[in-house]
């Protein structure tokens, strides 16, 4: 792999994380070459210094690492191993490095797909949400060989702190457990506040007093506080968390696991979306919640 200070990096996918993350590697002096399906998310980051590509493969070309941080399994695998595909403009050598939040068995495909190109794989999902990304403290869950993760540490450290945890496809495992912790606390705190709120207390009095106490928490301090503002403009939008939680359950149910709390924390999601909140952030739990408890 290229010294550090000449790595050239490829970022397929601009989004509400994506694009904080290609700024931060840019800004640490790494040469970033962007691409995003809508063009306008990429063109913002040319005053950091990054070159903007028409199209995934070429961000990809004489990359030494290409990072996708895309919405879904599907859609990282229409861009990276479809037609015109960013892995087919890899060099043998280079690495491929998955940060979105994909299916663990999407994971395992992939990483195949890349050996046979010679191409080393790593799958990185991150948590921490559009803050963590801007702020560059996301959590890193990494799955693939060692050697691999470790070349990548540098790469990683502008955006984060990276845990190794095994294997190729247990970054995306470790990432469902996150979203099964972070999907359920959402919705206690949902519930929390609306109790608070309809038994007559001011909920932000409440979410106050129990700042420091054993329900503090990341998601109660930053999502309670949405909730409370009713600030839904999405970090996390609700349709993402189906995703997530779908892609859980799935997984349980074929490992012979019954999951109720999840089962109904996924459902609070469904509803939430199925009645027009897929693009509010996911705090907007609290929303869905008020409309089956109508006054």
């Amino acid at each position: 792999m290229t010294s550090t200070n000449k790595m050239r990096i490829g970022f397929i996918g601009t989004g509400i994380m994506g694009g904080h993350m290609a700024r931060r590697l840019a800004q640490a002096g790494f040469g970033v070459t962007v691409w995003n399906r809508s063009p306008d998310k990429a063109e913002a980051l040319r005053h950091f210094g990054v070159a903007v590509a028409a199209e995934a493969a070429e961000a990809a070309r004489d990359a030494d690492v290409v990072i996708a941080m895309l919405s879904s399994g599907p859609v990282c695998d229409e861009v990276l191993f479809g037609t015109n595909a960013a892995a087919d403009a890899m060099s043998p050598g280079s690495t491929l490095v998955v940060m979105s939040s994909i299916p663990v068995e999407t994971a395992r495909r992939q990483g195949d797909l890349a050996a046979k190109k010679v191409i080393r794989y790593a799958d990185a999902p991150v948590s921490g949400g559009e803050k963590g990304a801007g702020e560059g403290t996301l959590a890193i869950m990494a799955g693939g060989e060692a050697a691999t993760i470790d070349a990548l540490s540098p790469i990683f450290a502008p955006l984060g702190r990276v845990t190794h945890i095994g294997p190729v496809g247990s970054g995306s495992l470790a990432k469902l457990a996150n979203q099964l912790i972070v999907a359920s606390n959402i919705c206690a705190v949902a519930e929390a506040l609306l109790l608070a709120e309809r038994g007559g207390a001011d909920p932000a009095r409440v979410r106050e007093a129990l700042l420091g106490g054993f329900a503090d928490s990341t998601v109660f301090r930053q999502h309670g506080l949405r909730m409370i503002e009713a600030d839904f403009a999405p970090g996390g939008p609700a349709k993402y968390q189906i995703k997530d939680t779908g892609t859980a359950l799935a997984l349980a149910a074929s490992l012979g696991l019954t999951l109720p709390v999840a089962t109904e924390v996924d459902r609070i999601f469904r509803s939430l979306v199925d009645n027009g909140g897929g693009d509010l952030d996911h705090s907007a739990a609290i929303v869905e919640l008020r409309r089956m408890n109508p006054r």
